[in-house]
This record gives C-alpha cells, sequence and structure tokens, in this order.
C-alpha cells in the first residue's frame, strides 16, 4: 500500500513540476511510466496474499485472476510507456497490441467479479439478476450519455483503444459495485470485492480529463489519475489478508382452542329460535363456561409449558456441566471417550493429540490467573480452527484432543490449529506453540490403544523440535520409550557428574594472526556405556523434565569459574568473554538472576566478561522474561542473540531486547561464497548478512559470524564488514586444557 501510494505521489509531484519547469521534469514520456509501475507493485501484493494466506477456494481463484489481470493491465501499459519514449516529444497513439494485453486484463478481472457466488436461492437469484441488470443498465446509460459519448463525438478523433479500454474500465466497476450489493459474508471480502470494483470508476477521471483538456490531458491522466486503480488494488488486497439455520417452529397450540370456540356456533344460531328464557339461560351459561374452561386451560397449558421449558433447560445445563469443562467450555474427557468408543465401535477413526509447548513457564511466572485466561483463548482458537470438522476438547490441564471421523483431513486440521496458535493470545499477547500427535484406527480398535498412539506421535512431534505435528506409524514407540529412558538418566548423570563443557572459540576475523576473542561454552554427556551422548539427544529431555535449569547452572558456573581461572593465569587480555547458551527455563526461573549473580561472587569473574547467549523465541516469552533480561544487562552482563534472523520477530525485537552482540545464525552463512554463480539463494544470503551487519553497527552492537566452514566464508564476511566469527573452519569446540594450552603459547609468543 505504501510504495503504490508513493508511486502515484511520485507521479503527482512530477506533473507538478512538469507544469512548471518543463525542461527541468523531462519528457512528458515519464508520465506513462508512473502506471506500469504501480500495477506491478499492486500485482506483487496479490501473488504474496496467495502464497502466504489461506484462502478458501474460490477466493483463491478470485485472486489468481485478478493477478493475472494486473500483469495483462501492467505489461499492456508498459507497452505503452515504451511507445511515449519512442515518439517523444509527440504523444502517443495507444499501440493496438499493447490495448489488446490491458483490455484483456480488464475482461479478465470482470470475468473474476461475476465468478464470485452471491449465495442465495434460484429464485431470489433471478430476482436479483433482474435488480442488477436495472442497475447496470441505468447507471451505463448515464456513464455513457455524459462521459464516453463526448469522447466518441469529439472533434479531436480518440482512438478506438482508448475508447474501448474506458468503456471496460467502467464496466468493471459497474458490475463489482451492483454485484458486491447482493454479496453477504462469504470467501471474498465485501470491501476487497468493491474497491476492485471501484477501482475502475478511475476512468471516470479521465473521461473527465478527456472532455475538457483534449489530447494534452494523456500527461495527468497517466501520471496522476490513473495511477489511482493501483492503490485500490492494493487496499484490497489489504483488507482480504486481514479478514480467513433455520429456526425450528412450535407446535400450533391454538388449534383446540379454536375448536372449542367453534362448538359454541351452533348454540348461538339455536338462541335465535322458539327456545324459554330459561333455555336460554341456560345455553348462555354454557357458553360462558366453555369460555371459562378454555381460558383456564389456556393459562394452565402456559404455566406447564414455561415449567417444561425451565426443567428441559436446567437437564441441558446438568448434562453440559457433566460433560463439558467447566473453564473453556470444550467437551471433557468423560465425554471425548463416550464419543470416542461410539466412533471407533461404528468405523475408522482419527485423533488429534495437542499439547502446548512450555505452558508451565507461564504459571509459573505470570500466575495461574493469566494461564487459565490462556486456555480459554487457546479453547476459542482450537474451536475456529477445527469448525465442524470434529469435536475439540480439553483432556485437562494444558492437553486438548480432537475427534475426526468420516473423511476429515488430519493433515489439515492439524495445520489450521498450528495456524491458530501462530499470533500472540490473551489480554497478555503471549505466544503459544502446540505439538500435535495424530493416530488413525480401524473400528473395533480399543479406545486406550488409539490414544496411546496419539500420545507417541504427539511426544515425536515434540522431539523435532515442537510447534509441529506427526503421525503415528508402526514402530514409533520404540525412539519415544528410548528417549523418555534417557531423560531418566539425566538426573543420575548430573548427580554422578558425568557432564564437561567444551568451549568453541570466537575469533578476530580481521586480525592476521587470527586470535581468540571469546569463547561460546557448550555441554557434552560422557555415558558411562553409550559414550558421548548427542546434545540433540539430551537437551531436548533436560527441557521436557525440567533438568535444564539445573544443569544450566553446572554449565554457567564451570565456564565462569574456567574463564576466572585463565584470565588469572594468563593475564586479562587472555579472553574477553565467555559465552553459556541459556534455555527459556532458565530465563522464566524467578532464582536465575540470583544464581548468576552468586556465581560471578563465587568465581570473581567480572559481569562485563559474562555473555549470556539467547535465542529469539526465548527472548519473547513474556514480562517475567523480560524483566529477568533486564536485571541482568543492568548487573552489568551482556546479553547477545543467538541465530539471529531464524525468530519471530528479529528488527523489532531489537527495540525491547537490551542485546549488545548479534550472532548471525548458519544458514545465512551457508553458501556465502557461492555469489559469483549469481544465484538468487546467494544473493540473498549475502544482502541479509550484509543487513544484519549494517543495522548491528547502526545500533551500536558487535556481530558474531556463525557456521563458517572454509576460508573463502571468512573472507568474504570480512569484506561485508564482520570482525568476529566462529565456525569448524576456524577452530573445532575444545576442551579447556587445549584451549589453556593455546593461550600460553600466545603468550609466550608475545
Amino acid at each position: 500500500m505504501l510504495v503504490t501510494a508513493g508511486i502515484a505521489v511520485a507521479g503527482t509531484l512530477w506533473y507538478v513540476l512538469w507544469l512548471a519547469r518543463p525542461g527541468l521534469a523531462g519528457p512528458a514520456a515519464l508520465a506513462f511510466v508512473v502506471l506500469p509501475l504501480g500495477t506491478a507493485v499492486a500485482a506483487h501484493g496479490v501473488l504474496v496474499m496467495i502464497r502466504h494466506v489461506r484462502l478458501h477456494p474460490v477466493a483463491l481463484r478470485f485472486w489468481r485472476l485478478i493477478f493475472v489481470a494486473l500483469l495483462l493491465f501492467g505489461a499492456g501499459f508498459a507497452m505503452m510507456a515504451v511507445e511515449a519514449f519512442r515518439t517523444a516529444p509527440a504523444l502517443p497513439t495507444f499501440p493496438v497490441d499493447a490495448a489488446a494485453l490491458a483490455g484483456a486484463g480488464f475482461l479478465t478481472a470482470m470475468w473474476a467479479v461475476a465468478r464470485v457466488p452471491i449465495g442465495t436461492g434460484r429464485g431470489e437469484r433471478g430476482r436479483q439478476w433482474l435488480d442488477r441488470a436495472i442497475a447496470f443498465l441505468g447507471c451505463g446509460t448515464v456513464l455513457f450519455q455524459f462521459g464516453l459519448a463526448p469522447m466518441i463525438n469529439a472533434p479531436v478523433g480518440w482512438s478506438v483503444q482508448t475508447i474501448t479500454l474506458i468503456g471496460l474500465s467502467l464496466a468493471l466497476a459497474l458490475g463489482g459495485i451492483t454485484k458486491v450489493a447482493y454479496i453477504g459474508d462469504g470467501p471474498v471480502d465485501r470491501v476487497a470485492l468493491r474497491l476492485i470494483g471501484t477501482s475502475g470508476l478511475v476512468a471516470a477521471g479521465v473521461v473527465l480529463l478527456a472532455i475538457t483538456g483534449g489530447p494534452d490531458s494523456a500527461v495527468p491522466a497517466q501520471g496522476v489519475v490513473m495511477p489511482l486503480a493501483p492503490i485500490m488494488a492494493a487496499l484490497a488486497v489489504r483488507r482480504q489478508w486481514s479478514a480467513t439455520g433455520t429456526r425450528a417452529r412450535r407446535a400450533n397450540t391454538w388449534l383446540p382452542y379454536l375448536a372449542l370456540a367453534g362448538v359454541d356456533a351452533p348454540l348461538l344460531a339455536a338462541l335465535h329460535g322458539t327456545l324459554t328464557w330459561s333455555d336460554r339461560l341456560v345455553v348462555i351459561n354454557v357458553m360462558v363456561v366453555t369460555g371459562l374452561v378454555a381460558v383456564r386451560q389456556f393459562v394452565t397449558i402456559r404455566e406447564n409449558g414455561c415449567l417444561l421449558r425451565d426443567k428441559r433447560a436446567s437437564e441441558r445445563q446438568l448434562r453440559h456441566q457433566v460433560t463439558h469443562d467447566g473453564l473453556t467450555g470444550l467437551a471433557n474427557r468423560g465425554l471425548f471417550r463416550d464419543e470416542l468408543a461410539a466412533a471407533l465401535a461404528a468405523g475408522d477413526t482419527t485423533v488429534l493429540l495437542v499439547d502446548l509447548d512450555d505452558f508451565k513457564i507461564v504459571n509459573d511466572s505470570l500466575g495461574h490467573d493469566v494461564g487459565d485466561q490462556l486456555l480459554i483463548a487457546v479453547a476459542g482458537a482450537l474451536r475456529s480452527a477445527v469448525g465442524s470438522a470434529g469435536l475439540p476438547v480439553r483432556l485437562g490441564g494444558d492437553e486438548f484432543a480432537v475427534m475426526l471421523t468420516g473423511d476429515a483431513d488430519a493433515g489439515a486440521v492439524a495445520d489450521a490449529v498450528l495456524s491458530a496458535f501462530n499470533g500472540p493470545m490473551s489480554a497478555h499477547d503471549l505466544l503459544v506453540r502446540a505439538s500435535i500427535g495424530i493416530a488413525s484406527a480401524p473400528a473395533g480398535t480399543p479406545l486406550d490403544h488409539l490414544l496411546r498412539d496419539a500420545d507417541v506421535a504427539m511426544y515425536a512431534a515434540k522431539q523435532r523440535g515442537k510447534a509441529n505435528w506427526v503421525r503415528y506409524h508402526h514402530g514409533m514407540e520404540q525412539p519415544a520409550l528410548a528417549h523418555a529412558r534417557l531423560g531418566g538418566e539425566l538426573r543420575r548423570a548430573l548427580e554422578a557428574g558425568e557432564f564437561r563443557v567444551v568451549y568453541q572459540p570466537i575469533i578476530g576475523l580481521d586480525d592476521p594472526a587470527r586470535r581468540v576473542i571469546g569463547v561460546e561454552a557448550l555441554v557434552r554427556w560422557e555415558h558411562p556405556v553409550r559414550g558421548t551422548v548427542s546434545p540433540a539427544d539430551f537437551i531436548p529431555a533436560a527441557e521436557a523434565t525440567g533438568l535444564i535449569v539445573p544443569l544450566g547452572r553446572f554449565v554457567l558456573r564451570e565456564a565462569c569459574r574456567q574463564t576466572a581461572a585463565w584470565l588469572a593465569t594468563y593475564g586479562p587480555d587472555a579472553l574477553q568473554k565467555v559465552g553459556p547458551n541459556v534455555s527459556m527455563r532458565q530465563l522464566a526461573d524467578p532464582d536465575f538472576v540470583a544464581d548468576v549473580r552468586a556465581v560471578l561472587a563465587e568465581t570473581g569473574l567480572p559481569a562485563e566478561r559474562l555473555v549470556l547467549e539467547v535465542t529469539e523465541s526465548a527472548a519473547l516469552r513474556g514480562p517475567q522474561v523480560s524483566r529477568t533480561l533486564r536485571e541482568l544487562h543492568d548487573m552489568g552482563v551482556r546479553l547477545a542473540l543467538d541465530d539471529f534472523g531464524t525468530g519471530e520477530s528479529s528488527l523489532s525485537l531489537l527495540r525491547a531486547f537490551p542485546a549488545s552482540i548479534i550472532k548471525l545464525d548458519k544458514s545465512f552463512v551457508d553458501g556465502i561464497e557461492l555469489d559469483e554463480l549469481g544465484t538468487p539463494a546467494a544473493d540473498a544470503r549475502q544482502a541479509v548478512a550484509r543487513a544484519v551487519v549494517q543495522l548491528a553497527g547502526a545500533l551500536g552492537l558487535d556481530t558474531v559470524a556463525e557456521g563458517i566452514e572454509n576460508e573463502e566464508q571468512a573472507r568474504r564476511l570480512v569484506a561485508l564488514g564482520y570482525s568476529l566469527g566462529q565456525g569448524y573452519h576456524l577452530a573445532r569446540p575444545m576442551s579447556a586444557e587445549r584451549l589453556g594450552e593455546l593461550f600460553a603459547a600466545r603468550l609466550a609468543a608475545a
């Protein structure tokens, strides 16, 4: 929107300059460049939305046609711009081939609008077509009489191409406006459709200029008026981006009373006969009594009806309380098991087990009231994502489930659930991620077997990095059991002292001697039976069990102790900083700041020598984490954003996060040396690397490039402005003893 508006403003400013100083503004042909540029930007916006927004098939078809229409329209006017420069200084006549492309664009847009369904019955649709035809022809007659006709009859002689394109534009506007008047809520947003149709009314401004200004009006039409159409298209894209029964009648209780009143009719006729006055009195009494009985019966039925409705409402409320969760309103575990048993008895059934990632941190750091509000928001998002495809359930705590039957696509439902959790939730704008396990079973499968399979798949999803879904397959439970056993061994390993800390040097890239500037502290597990266990295996288990907090405390203490020893032995110039990694659970621990302060006091390491490496996702986890980071910064401890560029909000995070160092993620370093091949991927990596170092320089932050694996990468990074780096090419992680030998050798050489 901003770019299309900027292009239109630039065209207007140029036109004003062209009127005032023609020689300074350049040729009039420049006016013909504004519209193709704006159309290209609007088309790009449509393409980005199609790629990133999950659209209904009807909306997807509409916006694909609009994208094609914008391309055709822009291509036609681009050819017009080329013709303008060729015929300069004379204004061009619209080339036939260019007009054909632009006309095809108008026809494609009209076809896109025409194919949007109205969603009414056949009879109502026929009346609407009649109403729309009257509105279309009536408005079209006015526009033709006061717009196109003066152009056609003008002595100047407008080209057939120009008149045809203006007529198609007006037809698009009339068709869009009359159509949207009969469309309610649907896949294509009403306002977006109205903006697409209204963009055709730009032709009315062109007509007005043509009537009043003659051929010279082509310059303001091309440079000022027509660029408004891409702005409306961009607004329509923005609107679509932000947007994704019959009541039962009561039984007829009046019919018996009407029949009772009908019985009195013969009696009334008899009153005109030869009856005595006493007979007439009896008849009148009978009529009064029957009337009173009818009134009494009606009152009784109304009272009984009210009592029955109250009873049924109480029963419904009791049934709902028994079968639904009191906090979220979703079905509870009892109802879920009953429905699941019935579904398994009838046919194939699929279960999605949804577990919130790291929800315990919210309760521990922000309190249970905030946690309850988050669960309510999660339940609403889950209910919206599942819709009518299945039964959403809260099993308890932060565990949810979805039961699917029939032809529902479990993968699509899981994707919809994860997408619903993408944005901030509840009044506290908390970020939520979930791991989903999917399991399917044929009819007759025991209920507990299906739930066990879904639980295994959910556990596998957590092992793969969380915020994803995994479908169960046979044998999947074996690695999960192994991982569970691994988690059980962690506490024993901590008590037995099986963990050790290794250090990967951070090297000065622009230093010919490639001296060690700092180190990153990494933990390794030396298992007595299996040997060295990969951090990729035991860190997730430590996170899941909460043992990452004591493990991180051990790494912090050992890294600070060792660094203080190095400084005491080899002097203050031996090492500038040590950087242990800090997990999200550690930051959410209320005792973490006190632990850091105690370790620094115990080891004597200056606070400015300690760098805590934090990932972007961990830095965004609520006010408790933000307070912790601020307190650490105020202590003098430096903070580094690790894996920069891969998190949720890297740029906005720098404004709120007290970072001192940015560590460029390895994914932007891999292949950076291949830019001479001209590949888009290499160009993009180099562009990101250059942007990060420039941003860091503007904010006064240090930068470290991670994952350098060859000399050419190091050379390219130095050329881009990086002075610090780490990676296997520069130095692999090494023991404290080996690093001490390097310091000793450097001291001896000095």
